[in-house]
């Protein structure tokens, strides 16, 4: 699949999504947004992609939004669903819930430069490795502007609230080196190793996890963040468990451990994903004030 910001290859169960704007770092536009949206819709509907690793062509990850034309303005809705209290929705959050919603793990390779959205973007990927060309910052306050791509939620649970406030109020650049001691990223590699790395990590969970186990797993873990309690965990774990017995993924696994063979999960993600998993992140009902009107 191939467009004109982004472009998707697969290979061995692992789809690897290009940023593909390389004359402008990669800088995220509203078209990309949608493009990005149809390309997880699409590595969703195929049980044979296991893996989705996103990284950016040329020298940048994503520079940010797009700036050339002046300040950005909000896209003109296409449907209510783009719309949030009658207003248009911010396109970097509607890429990061997608990449939220997302049945397969997610991988961003960073390969350089990670500024404003085209950092925010990487908090719902589930795993993110850099380059030691990459640069980070999220600038939002140096923009008159805050936090976006639902950033004000994921940021902190990433990294803890001391290094998000650092990072978001100052609003400076920050190299890889940094970005793993805060706990952005869980590696630092080489240029030429980056995307090695990136697919080796891909080709373990391929070959060795269960599609459904990862779907679920990823989905518990992500909505448990915000439980005040670790009975809500202990409910789901159970009900899952129960449902997940009811698949070939246990026997299987147990058995490929037994024999120690290389496991051969028969059920797809597709229609194997157990209905007690959450169901994250579910948009709720709008309320029935503006909860801006209503902060007094």
């Amino acid at each position: 699949m191939t467009s004109a910001d982004v472009v998707l290859s697969v290979a061995d169960g692992v789809a690897v999504v290009e940023l593909t704007r390389p004359e402008r770092l990669n800088a995220f536009t509203p078209a990309m947004g949608h493009e990005l949206v149809a390309v997880l819709d699409r590595t969703d509907e195929d049980d044979e992609i296991r893996v989705v690793v996103v990284t950016g062509a040329g020298r940048a990850f994503c520079a940010g939004a797009d700036l050339s034309a002046g300040p950005p303005t909000a896209a003109v809705p296409r449907s209510d669903d783009e719309l949030i209290g009658g207003r248009p929705r911010d396109g970097g959050g509607v890429v990061a819930l997608r990449i939220a919603r997302s049945l397969k793990p997610v991988i961003a390779a960073v390969n350089g430069p990670a500024v404003g959205v085209g950092v925010t973007m990487t908090l719902p990927m589930d795993i993110r490795i850099a380059s030691e060309t990459a640069r980070f910052a999220f600038p939002f306050a140096r923009r008159g502007i805050v936090p976006e791509a639902t950033s004000s939620w994921f940021l902190p649970r990433v990294v803890g609230m001391s290094q998000a406030l650092e990072w978001s109020l100052t609003g400076r650049i920050f190299d890889a080196a940094e970005a793993l001691r805060g706990g952005l990223v869980s590696r630092v590699v080489a240029p030429d190793d980056l995307m090695p790395v990136a697919r080796e990590l891909a080709r373990e969970i391929v070959e060795s996890t269960s599609a459904v186990s990862v779907a679920a797993t990823r989905r518990m873990l992500w909505s448990m963040l915000s439980e005040p309690s670790p009975w809500t965990a202990h409910r789901i774990e159970t009900h899952v468990i129960a449902e997940m017995k009811l698949t070939g993924d246990p026997a299987e696994g147990a058995a490929s451990f037994l024999e120690k063979r290389a496991p051969r999960f028969p059920t797809p993600v597709s229609d194997g994903l157990p209905a007690s998993a959450p169901d994250w992140p579910k948009r709720p009902a709008e309320p029935d004030q503006d909860p801006v009107a209503s902060a007094d």
